[in-house]
């Protein structure tokens, strides 16, 4: 189970929805990038609607704009460890930008966090428990 607690460094990767790499969704190769890397976590989360350095607004509102809809890949953990994948987004990280974030992690346990005298007598989970949110 991987437990990581107070401060941290958090990379937000915003890039278009069909952003490729090698014929495969750009945000799909940094997350598995991420993950070969032993990272904590990755998220992708698409977004409804926003513009960049091209000025184009793209939005879910308008059927023809409804194309390369803005991506958001967060990842989360030490700094050593972030700092050491930066490396891979200049090689994928194209056009797109990435920030860096100091954060402080208040909690995060994978699956099984709770233990097992907190889990209800029921034998369902625990509240939160088996939940992914990075």
């Amino acid at each position: 189970m991987t437990r990581l607690t107070g401060s941290a460094l958090r990379v937000t990767i915003f890039i278009g929805e069909n952003d490729t790499w090698h014929r495969k969704p750009l945000y799909a190769e940094i997350v598995h990038r991420a993950h070969a890397a032993g990272l904590a976590g990755a998220s992708v989360f698409r977004g409804i609607e926003g513009f960049g350095a091209s000025s184009l607004i793209h939005t879910s509102r308008l059927l023809s704009m409804s194309e390369d809809l803005p991506v958001a890949v967060i990842v989360v953990d030490t700094e050593e460890r972030v700092r050491a994948f930066l490396p891979q987004l200049d090689e994928l990280v194209t056009e797109g930008l990435v920030i860096l974030d100091d954060c402080e992690v208040i909690r995060y346990a994978g699956r099984g966090g709770a233990p097992a005298q907190e889990r209800p007598e029921t034998g369902d989970r625990a509240p939160g428990e088996g939940e992914n949110w990075l």
